[in-house]
């Protein structure tokens, strides 16, 4: 039976809820406790970024938050709602950007917005209606000139931009990011994170990024939740980067604030190292 927050609890500063989390999996060397007892809340219209070292839990909590797996305690909440599985309010762009090869830009989109607004018969859109969202999707991320062109003839940096506008299409609630720029060269990331600061900003959305790139923590997050080392991780620190938006990196750079956001996460960063290595 779904669980439903208590109205005290649900409300815009805990859009998303985490209660009392563990994760253990079970293996062929016995059971594996990824993550133990995470608690946090994230505000509607909020920028998470989660980091920490290889092997703490990043993903996981990521793919808990999309329903993709269940907590072995604890209890994830949306919008007042027990999270019990994946939903098409909470959409996820992968590191790998999972697009179908066989269909274009345009078609890749499609197919996510005719899944969520035209499959249910008493509330389905019209085709006119799913083709303007998928519109609306592509040109959101400035792909109005590919909608055509299927991936293998497009750069990286466009099949990732493609892997945006398919979640932004579903309008989700909260966006779910797995490493979206981490295979990516310098140039192309830097460029699509001010995209993405730029969507953000127009759509309101909640987001949810787990990251290694300590600058696009900062950059882009409202919040960036620093997890300890694994087995049985946890929320080290919770940083408020408090810098005014809009961001731009350039002017960032010279920034005394920046600076010292950055230089709090490296400690924690090279502390949880030297804890590793000890």
């Amino acid at each position: 039976m779904e669980k439903i927050l208590n109205p005290e609890k649900a409300n815009a500063d805990r859009y998303v809820q985490l209660e009392n989390v563990d994760m253990t999996f079970s293996t062929k060397k016995g059971d594996f406790n990824a993550l133990k007892n995470i608690n946090l809340s994230i505000k509607e219209g909020e920028f998470i970024s989660i980091i920490g070292h290889s092997g703490c839990g990043k993903s996981t909590v990521l793919n808990l938050i999309a329903g993709l797996t269940q907590p072995t305690e604890g209890l994830l909440f949306c919008a007042g709602r027990e999270i019990a599985g994946p939903g098409p309010e909470r959409a996820v762009v992968f590191q790998n950007h999972s697009l179908l090869p066989w269909l274009t830009c345009y078609e890749n989109v499609y197919l996510a917005v005719e899944r969520v607004f035209g499959a249910s018969a008493d509330a389905s859109e019209s085709k006119v209606q799913l083709k303007a969202r998928t519109d609306a999707a592509l040109e959101l991320v400035g792909l109005t000139h590919a909608t055509d062109k299927r991936p293998n003839e497009i750069s990286g940096g466009m099949k990732q931009r493609v892997g945006i506008a398919r979640a932004l299409a579903m309008e989700p609630k909260v966006l779910l990011l797995d490493e979206p720029f981490g295979a990516l060269d310098a140039l192309t990331r830097a460029n699509l994170q001010d995209e993405l600061m730029k969507i953000m900003a127009k759509t309101g959305c909640t987001a949810v990024m787990v990251t290694h790139d300590v600058d696009e923590a900062i950059l882009l997050s409202d919040r960036v939740v620093m997890m300890t080392n694994g087995p049985s991780a946890g929320i080290g620190e919770i940083l408020e980067v408090n810098l005014p938006r809009p961001r731009a990196r350039l002017a960032l750079a010279e920034d005394k604030d920046y600076n010292h956001l950055r230089s709090e996460v490296l400690r924690f960063l090279y502390e949880r190292h030297a804890k590793k290595a000890a």
